[in-house]
C-alpha cells in the first residue's frame, strides 16, 4: 500500500464522495488535485475504500428502491439493471489496459470533460420531458451510454444522465437511473481493484482505510441528497459550463507543464 498522509487520504475521500455522483468527472478532479499538490499516487486500496464508501452511500439512499427490486413486481427492472451493466463490464475487461496505460492522460481527461460537458448541455437544451417513470427500457439504454464512461473525463453519472435526458425522462427519474446503475458499476470497480490487490498482497493501514470509507460514504450521501433537490430548481447546464471551464483549465495546465 502506498504510504500517504492522513490529510491526502481525507481530501481524496472528500473529492471522491462529491464527484462520484455529480456529472463533473471524478478523474478530472483527482488529476487536477495531484497536479496542484504534487502528492504521490494513493494506491489501489485507497481507491477501493473510497469507491466502497460511495457504493454504500447510494445503496443506503435508494434502499427502498433497491429493496423493491427484490420483489416479483420489479423483477423486470432488476434484470434490466443487471443486463444494462453487462456492456460496461465487458468493455471494461476488453479495454482496461488501454484505458489505464494510454488514455489516462491529462489531454484525454480534459477533452473528455469538455466534449461530454457539451453533450450534457445539449441534452438539457433539447430536453422534452415525456416520461416520469423509470422503466427497464430506460435502464438498458442508459447502460449503453454508460460504456462511454470508460473514456477518462467523461463522468459515469454524467453520460448516463445525458442519455436519460435525450430519451425524454424527467430529470429526477434520469438521475435515479444514473444512481441505480452506479451500484453494479461500483461493485465492478471494487471487485477489479480487489482482484489486482490479491495478485500482489500488501500490508494495509486499516484505520486510514476506514477513515477513507467513512468520509466518502458521508460526503456521497450528502451529495446525492443535495443533487436530487438541486434538480428541482436549477438547470444542469451549470454543471456543463463548469465542466467545459475545468477542461479548458486542464488543457492550459497541460500546455504549461509541457512548455
Amino acid at each position: 500500500m502506498t504510504e500517504i498522509s492522513w490529510l491526502q487520504a481525507f481530501v481524496l475521500a472528500l473529492i471522491q464522495g462529491i464527484t462520484e455522483f455529480l456529472p463533473v468527472s471524478s478523474s478530472a478532479h483527482l488529476i487536477l488535485l495531484s497536479w496542484l499538490t504534487g502528492w504521490p499516487d494513493q494506491g489501489a486500496m485507497v481507491d477501493i475504500a473510497a469507491h466502497f464508501g460511495t457504493l454504500l452511500a447510494v445503496i443506503w439512499f435508494f434502499r427502498r428502491d433497491v429493496c423493491a427490486l427484490l420483489t416479483p413486481q420489479k423483477r423486470s427492472q432488476a434484470v434490466a439493471l443487471l443486463a444494462a451493466s453487462v456492456p460496461l463490464g465487458l468493455m471494461g475487461l476488453l479495454l482496461h489496459k488501454q484505458v489505464e496505460n494510454q488514455l489516462r492522460s491529462v489531454f484525454v481527461i480534459a477533452m473528455g470533460s469538455i466534449v461530454f460537458g457539451g453533450l450534457l448541455w445539449l441534452a438539457e437544451k433539447w430536453h422534452q420531458p415525456r416520461e416520469r417513470q423509470l422503466t427497464a427500457r430506460h435502464l438498458l439504454m442508459m447502460g449503453l451510454w454508460q460504456v462511454l464512461a470508460l473514456i477518462p473525463g467523461a463522468s459515469r453519472s454524467g453520460v448516463t444522465l445525458t442519455g436519460g435526458l435525450f430519451m425524454g425522462l424527467e430529470k429526477k427519474a434520469a438521475a435515479k437511473g444514473a444512481f441505480l446503475l452506479a451500484i453494479p458499476a461500483l461493485m465492478m470497480v471494487a471487485g477489479y481493484g480487489g482482484w489486482k490487490i490479491l495478485q500482489q498482497p500488501m500490508a494495509f493501514n486499516v484505520p486510514l482505510l476506514g477513515m477513507v470509507m467513512a468520509v466518502s460514504f458521508l460526503v456521497a450521501l450528502l451529495t446525492i441528497d443535495w443533487f436530487m433537490r438541486f434538480l428541482e430548481k436549477t438547470p444542469l447546464s451549470v454543471f456543463a459550463i463548469y465542466r467545459i471551464i475545468l477542461g479548458v483549465g486542464l488543457l492550459g495546465l497541460w500546455v504549461y507543464k509541457g512548455a
